[in-house]
């Protein structure tokens, strides 16, 4: 399984995962030519999409749907309103093609927000941002994946230092909002195991978030919690570079 993440932010989403010559899209809130640029490193195109799996109903993840209609859409009831949309239900798995997806609830201020988890029977990705907190149903279904791509959004510190305003400032630190780097990486040390290969950190804030503080955040968290990180590749999205991950032979 291989995954590259087109952008990660504020100003817009999308992931490619593809697996075994299939390819899905997680969220579409990017240009047309920022999806086909990254296609293109597939030598594939916007014909050899097979679904788009919108986590949630923010514009900087739905913003570009209408460029790939009719392409059919798996979403939560109330994110997006198409003739080719397909409901689905947290923790009620379905499969396309030969991978089987099942959503998990995210904790966010947008209607029926989840995240995702990818499971071809050999491995098995975890997608979970725009979340203020994690239930703990989906906690359980998210331990031991080979991949993680999770939501690491801001520095507490610079958030608070920000000139954002009061109201959005407890909105992202609300259970409905986003997960600092602090509680993202102790969430992770509940998660990993011994088949996790990769944590990359999504929806870093580019104001109140920094890389470097980030993956510092991470590590200390992991070396309190007595877990190594030597095995595990971490690395962070960004907004404006794609990221490639997983199995980079793949295709």
């Amino acid at each position: 399984m291989k995954f590259i993440i087109i952008e990660s932010g504020s100003k817009g989403n999308a992931t490619l995962i593809i697996d075994e010559g299939r390819i899905l899209l997680i969220d579409m809130g990017v240009t047309l030519t920022a999806l086909r640029n990254a296609l293109k490193s597939l030598d594939k195109n916007l014909m050899n999409i097979d679904a788009l799996l919108l986590t949630h109903s923010h514009s900087d993840h739905t913003k570009g749907v209408r460029y790939l209609d009719p392409l059919p859409i798996y979403c939560t009831e109330g994110t997006y309103d198409s003739e080719e949309v397909n409901i689905i239900k947290p923790y009620k798995s379905f499969k396309i093609n030969h991978i089987k997806i099942t959503p998990i609830e995210a904790s966010h201020d947008a209607i029926n927000t989840v995240g995702f988890i990818f499971d071809n029977e050999k491995e098995k990705l975890v997608y979970m941002t725009d979340t203020g907190m994690i239930p703990e149903k989906s906690l359980s279904l998210m331990k031991n994946a080979d991949y993680y791509i999770i939501e690491s959004n801001h520095n507490v510190k610079k958030l608070h230092q920000s000139n954002r305003p009061v109201d959005l400032k407890l909105r992202i630190l609300s259970d409905n909002g986003h997960l600092s780097n602090e509680d993202s990486a102790i969430y992770m040390t509940e998660l990993v195991g011994k088949n996790t290969k990769q944590i990359v950190l999504a929806h870093l804030s580019e104001e109140c978030n920094a890389p470097e503080l980030a993956l510092s955040a991470y590590k200390k968290v992991f070396s309190k919690a007595h877990i190594s990180l030597t095995n595990i590749d971490l690395k962070c999205a960004s907004q404006h570079e794609a990221l490639v991950g997983g199995k980079v032979d793949e295709l």
